[in-house]
Order: structure tokens, then C-alpha cells, then sequence
């Protein structure tokens, strides 16, 4: 069989990087990325069959564990009936229906096939039905690849983005206004001076794209209050935390109800799916009702929408929210314990399935917290515990994902490995 090295030597000629998307490529922790050549419940193996118990989870659809049984069934009856129709399908109306009954900010939802989609189309959505131009983001939080979308942000507290990427032209963010995560303030000045001109904010409710950052108390209030009152939308960017960290994703945590909210990873089931929707009379803007055009080929594909309705329904079973916050909240807690106990600076955080690990005393608020952390120490406590078998995402700057398939075993043999490698990195 063919080694990882010899995979990425071969990649690398055919594919740019070697991956068809940067993290993967370890760039940021170096090395050798492991080419996974199958998976089962918390688990993964590499080319080299080497197994790995996994905090990646395909970035965050794996809530229920890999190729859970009940979603490989639905997918196979889904298939042998055809792969893709490009016209509506039952299966369509019923996962809409699904996320309609879920999340109460949802009167209608557009199905897409990725969260990138998602994101992009929701801008445009809320530009077309407010008819401003202006958008708000803010640092650190990645709302997928679509040009107005990559930018960072400018010298000043109000200052407009520039572009991250070769390729997007500073005029297509020069409407993007970033300001810091959990600064109230700054939301507040940015709309006493832009208000008329904003046509969104939009936010990941709680990060996961700068690692893990919950909102600060007040936070995501302002944000609500400020766009109600400047008659802004205001776009919950839930395709990492919907159903992840509760049954009604953050908005269902925080009781803050968005206009607009996306959704994407648990929703697909490890498929290709991803979703925008909120108000009614917002979507009714969206073609072939209202002047603002959004299509895809692929969107609602019956093979896809099977998955999701089968993870959907596999999270509605009791207690599974609790099991997955109780199992999530032991492994952050216990890589904290057991680093301190080490003399190592570090602190963890959860928040549902979801959590974060920072080389840094105290758990972070914001993307210049997170950037301040020790990254180096991240680094050499990644490649450790791949060596010892654990998977984390390679790169710290990523939140980590607990699957239902993490039973207690498996978390515990996690922090077992971490007391060993934390101890090694104390001894330098």
C-alpha cells in the first residue's frame, strides 16, 4: 500500500498543494498530511492503516460518529433510485420541513450544496432585499471563499476590509466593514456613523473558524438591537454550530433570533449540503418570487438530502444533546487539568459537540487573543498526539468536534495520551 508521503508526492502533480482544501495540507504545523482511507464511529485510518481516534469529524458533520449505520442505509436506498434529477424532489420539501420545525427563526429555507453557497447567497439576499450595500463581519470569523467575504480588517476602528486573497479586487470589499468580536462598542459606533448604508451583520454566533470563541455577554444582543433598530439583517452564520451545539443550534441556546440564518456540515450528514433561510417576507426576494437571483444545479440532490434527513432524525433521540455536551465538556476539562498539572500554559473550552484547545493561560475572546496564543507549543502537542494516534485539526486556529460515537473509553484514552505528551513537552 502506498505511503502518506507517497500519496502527497503524487497529489502534489495533479493537485495544487497536493489537497483540494489549504488545512489539509498541514501547512501551518508542517509535516505530512495523513491520507484517510477509511473511517468507522471515532475513529479513521490512514493510507498506511494506521488508526487515529479523529477531532476533526470532516470538520464538523460527523456529530453521530463516521458511516453511522442508519445514514449509509439512507444514502444506499437513496442512490439506486438515482444520483441527481435537477427537479424538485419530496425528499426537498421534507428536509425543509425539518429545518423549518427545528429552528424557529426559519419560515422558509433554500436548499444549496455547500456552506460557501450559503453565506454567499444570504448577502445577497439581504443587500436585495434592503437595497444597502454595506456588510459587516468581523475578524477572525470565516464565512466561506466568496470574494466580498475574505478580507481583513483595516488600521482603524472603522476602517473597511482588504482583500486576503490575490484575486479579489479591493473594490469587491470595499463595502465590508470588520470590526472585533464581542467589541459592542465597535457595532455600535460602526451604525451610528454607517447605519443607513448597512445592509447586514453577519456573525458565526459562536466562532469556530479562529478556533473556538464563545460571544461575550451582551454581544450578540447588540448585534440584534442595533439591526432592528437601523432596519439591518442580521445573519447567523450557523454552518459549523446548527445542530452541533444544540438541537436549535445557538439561536436556540441564546434565545436571539436572527433574520437570516445559514447552515451547512450537520445538515448533510458528511454530504454535500448546505442551506440559507429565515423570514418569509425576506425570502420571498429570492428568484423566481422576488428580483434576487440564487440557483444550483445540485441543490436539494435526493442522495445528499437522505443523509441529512438521517442524521436528523438520529439527533431527536433523548438525552443526546447532554451525552454529546457531557462527553465534549470531559475532554476539554481534561486536557486543561492535565496540561496545568504539567506546567503548561493552556486553558479549553466547549460549547456543545464543539471545543477549543489555546497554548495560553485563559481561554480567549477574540482573534487577537487566539493569534497571541503559543503556536509553536500547539504545534509540537499536534504532531505528539498524531503520533500517538489522536487526530486533532492541524492547525490552531480550528475548533475540534466530539461525535456521539465518542463513548468515555475513547475520551478517557485521549487524556491518557495528553498526560504522557504534556509531561515530554514540560521536559522540553
Amino acid at each position: 500500500m502506498p505511503s502518506n508521503e507517497e500519496l502527497l508526492s503524487r497529489a502534489q502533480r495533479s493537485i495544487p498543494g497536493g489537497v483540494n482544501s489549504p488545512v489539509r495540507a498541514f501547512r501551518s504545523v508542517g509535516g505530512t498530511p495523513r491520507f484517510i482511507a477509511r473511517a468507522q464511529g471515532p475513529y479513521v485510518w490512514d493510507a498506511e492503516d494506521t488508526r487515529y481516534i479523529d477531532y476533526v469529524g470532516s470538520w464538523g458533520p460527523a456529530i453521530l460518529g463516521h458511516a453511522h449505520p442508519d445514514v449509509v442505509r439512507a444514502v444506499q436506498e437513496a442512490a439506486v433510485h438515482g444520483l441527481s434529477f435537477g427537479a424538485p424532489t419530496e425528499a426537498e420539501i421534507l428536509i425543509a420541513e425539518a429545518l423549518i420545525a427545528r429552528l424557529p427563526s426559519l419560515e422558509q429555507v433554500r436548499l444549496v450544496s455547500s456552506g460557501t453557497e450559503a453565506t454567499m447567497s444570504a448577502i445577497r439576499l439581504a443587500r436585495g432585499a434592503t437595497g444597502r450595500p454595506m456588510i459587516v463581519k468581523f475578524e477572525g470569523c470565516y464565512h466561506g471563499h466568496a470574494d466580498s467575504l475574505l478580507v481583513k480588517a483595516g488600521s482603524g476602528l472603522l476602517t473597511f476590509g482588504n482583500p486576503t486573497s490575490a484575486g479579489v479586487p479591493p473594490e469587491f470589499v470595499s463595502h465590508t466593514l470588520v470590526l472585533d468580536y464581542n467589541d459592542s462598542a465597535a457595532v455600535q459606533a460602526a451604525f451610528a456613523e454607517h447605519g443607513s448604508r448597512i445592509a447586514c451583520v453577519i456573525v458565526e454566533p459562536v466562532a469556530g473558524n479562529m478556533n473556538l470563541v464563545k460571544p461575550a455577554p451582551g454581544f450578540l444582543e447588540t448585534l440584534r438591537e442595533q439591526c432592528t433598530r437601523h432596519g439591518a439583517l442580521l445573519i447567523f452564520d450557523e454552518v459549523m454550530t446548527g445542530f452541533r451545539v444544540g438541537p436549535q443550534g445557538v439561536q436556540g441556546l441564546t434565545g436571539i433570533v436572527p433574520d437570516l440564518t445559514t447552515l451547512a456540515k450537520v445538515i448533510g450528514g458528511g454530504m454535500p449540503v448546505g442551506a440559507f433561510g429565515g423570514r418569509a417576507d425576506v425570502m420571498a426576494q429570492i428568484a423566481p418570487l422576488g428580483p434576487v437571483y440564487q440557483a444550483g444545479t445540485l441543490s436539494g440532490n435526493p442522495v445528499a438530502v437522505a443523509a441529512g434527513l438521517a442524521t436528523l432524525r438520529a439527533l431527536e433521540q433523548p438525552g443526546f444533546y447532554e451525552r454529546l455536551g457531557a462527553l465534549t465538556a470531559r475532554l476539554a476539562q481534561g486536557l486543561q487539568e492535565r496540561a496545568r498539572a504539567a506546567g503548561v500554559a493552556f486553558s479549553a473550552d466547549s460549547v456543545g459537540g464543539m471545543f477549543g484547545i489555546y497554548f495560553r493561560e485563559q481561554v480567549p475572546a477574540s482573534f487577537a487573543e487566539v493569534s497571541a496564543s503559543d503556536v509553536p507549543a500547539f504545534n509540537r502537542f499536534f504532531h505528539a498526539m498524531l503520533a500517538e494516534g489522536v487526530h486533532f485539526a492541524p492547525s490552531a486556529f480550528e475548533a475540534g468536534f466530539v461525535s456521539a460515537a465518542h463513548d468515555e473509553a475513547v475520551i478517557d484514552r485521549t487524556l491518557e495520551i495528553a498526560e504522557t505528551v504534556f509531561a515530554r513537552m514540560r521536559e522540553g
